[in-house]
This record gives structure tokens, sequence and C-alpha cells, in this order.
């Protein structure tokens, strides 16, 4: 037993000389055990969570940046997706920055990597002949997925740049989802509605009459130069602290597979419209449009946590964040 347990150490140490050899002569690091290590993650079907994972999985920027990704699991709850990350029952989240803010305030262990998208994305519509302002929609009925951290994050928009209280000055309509908003705008069976892409696209592309009133992320650059940032990656902090090059990794990945999606459209839609649950015209109508706007936000970059803790003070002074963000919540 001792000359088995000998030659298999031997072995081992052989070959781990040879792989760190070879990573050398491509001047590249040799992955640690840590690093080697498979990550957990998921999407969320139908939606914006797919294009970026199955973008990032068919261009294999998983192995260009050495990150041992396995095979997302896709969820349909998105309760149950936030869920399940927060839990720990998987490593890495594509979502939206401030779900993660709200839990990593309340003592959960996730850090934020990069932002991928911008608050383009979320918009409020109104059906054909509806009102032009919001200053017009006074009293009237406005439909919105009240439970979503984007309600919260275009209340939040909202008050801060209009001084109008959506819940004060309208008569909101909670409805499930933002297709079932959309749904309603296209019935013309409510005033004015928010949703976000690319459920808007989709509306447009079935009802091409229906408006976009108000672009929550064009408002907020008009009015302080910086994007809102809404969509974006989170690992748990546990997962980043056994590997002090995974942050980095992830971050570049992610860049790189934003920055691919935008630099040919066509070529992204055609890899992933399969099962994003979207035609491939709404898709492409959602980034062309420039509401779909996929920009990458690095929290390894002062301008980065600059702009969350921005975005953030709405929410806190609007009182949907208790409190202001430490470093520790920016994965650097």
């Amino acid at each position: 037993m001792q000359n088995l347990n000998r030659r298999q150490f031997l072995r081992g140490t052989a070959q781990s000389l040879a792989f760190g050899l070879c990573a050398s002569s491509l001047g590249l690091p040799a992955l640690t055990r840590a690093q080697a290590a498979s990550l957990s993650w998921a999407n969320l079907m139908p939606g914006f969570t797919i294009l970026i994972s199955e973008y990032l999985r068919a261009k294999g920027l998983d192995k260009e940046y050495r990150l041992n990704l396995r095979e997302p699991t896709t969820y349909a709850s998105v309760g149950t997706y936030y869920n399940d990350f927060i839990a720990g029952n998987y490593d890495v989240c594509i979502g939206s920055w401030d779900t993660f803010a709200a839990r990593y305030l309340a003592g959960v262990k996730v850090q934020f990597v990069c932002g991928i998208s911008t608050g383009s994305m979320i918009n409020i519509l109104t059906p054909s002949g509806g009102e032009g302002t919001l200053e017009a929609l006074k009293g009237k009925i406005f439909a919105a997925p009240q439970s979503s951290g984007t309600y919260r994050m275009m209340r939040a928009v909202i008050k801060e740049l209009h001084d109008i209280d959506l819940e004060q000055y309208m008569r909101v309509q909670n409805v499930d989802n933002p297709a079932a908003a959309v749904t309603l705008a296209m019935a013309d069976r409510a005033d004015a509605v928010l949703s976000w892409e690319p459920n808007i696209s989709a509306g447009l592309v079935k009802a091409p009459d229906i408006r976009v009133l108000y672009n929550a992320g064009d408002e907020y650059r008009k009015r302080l130069g910086k994007e809102l940032p809404y969509f974006g990656i989170a690992v748990r902090q546990e997962v980043a602290e056994r590997d002090p090059e995974l942050v980095q990794r992830l971050d570049q990945a992610f860049g790189a597979c934003v920055n691919g999606i935008m630099g040919d459209v066509d070529e992204a839609v055609s890899l992933t419209a399969e099962r994003s649950g979207f035609p491939p015209e709404v898709l492409k109508l959602a980034i062309t449009s420039g509401r779909m706007a996929l920009k990458h936000l690095s929290m390894g970059t002062p301008d980065g946590r600059d702009a969350v803790r921005t975005a953030a003070g709405f929410l806190i002074r609007n009182g949907s964040l208790p409190r202001e963000l430490d470093d520790g919540f920016f994965a650097v």
C-alpha cells in the first residue's frame, strides 16, 4: 500500500509539473486547485439572461478566460432564481444590482462584479393615443410589477428627477410580470404600464402603435451625466475568496460577452434567439433601438463603484435600500 501511494504521489507530481510548464510556455499562470474548480450558474427563461449565458458559452468565452463554468441551470421563477443564489445553491448570478445590494445589506455574503446593462431597458409605455407626458397621468391607471426591483428603481428615479411619487400620483395596478404589463397596454386596459426589454420590443412588434413614454436610463443620463446601472454579475463571497483571480476573470469574460454582442448583433441573435423565448426580430429590435443597452461597467474601477453608489443614493432616499453600500459589496 505504501508503494502504491508513493507511485500515485510521484505520478501526480509529474503531471502537475508538466501542466505548470505547459502553462508557463503559453505565458499563462498555472491554474491552482481552486481556479480549476467548476463554477455553477443559472439563467432565467424567458428573457435577457439567456442572451448573455448562451452567447458566452457559444463563443467559448468561459474557456478563453479560464472559467470552468458548468451548464447553467434554467429557472422559470424569478423568486426561486434569486433565492437559490442567496441560499448558496449556485455560485454566479446574472441579475439586477439593487437586488444583490438589498440582500448584501441584509447580511448575505454576495459581491457585485460588474454591470452589463443600463437602465435604458426600463420603460413606461402608453397605449395608442395615450397621454404624452408623465404629468398627464395624474389619477390614471398605471400597471406595474410592484414586487420587482425594477419597479422600485423606476419609482425612485421619477421621484428624484420629477418629484412625482407613482403610488400617490397614479392608481397603481399590480401585475405578475413585465409581459403582462405590455399586454395591458396593447389591449388599452391601462393608461400606462411599466415593463422592460425584451418584453417591450415584443409588444412593439405586435402593436407598433403603442409608444414609449419614458425611458428611465435615458432620463437619468440626461440629468446626471452617468449611466443608471441595471443588470450585472454577482458572485458568492466564499467562492471569490477561494480564488484571488476569479473576480478579474469573471469581469473580463462578461465584458467580452457584452462587447461581442454589441459588435455583431446579428450573430448574437442567431446564436441565442432559439432558447431566449423571444423571436429573433424581437431581440434585434430591443438591442438596435438602444433600449436594451448593453454596457460593461467594472466594479474594479472607481467609475463603476461611483455609478452604483450614486444610483443607490436614489433608492436610499426613497426607502428602497436601508443604508449606503460599503466597500465589501464590490468585488475588486
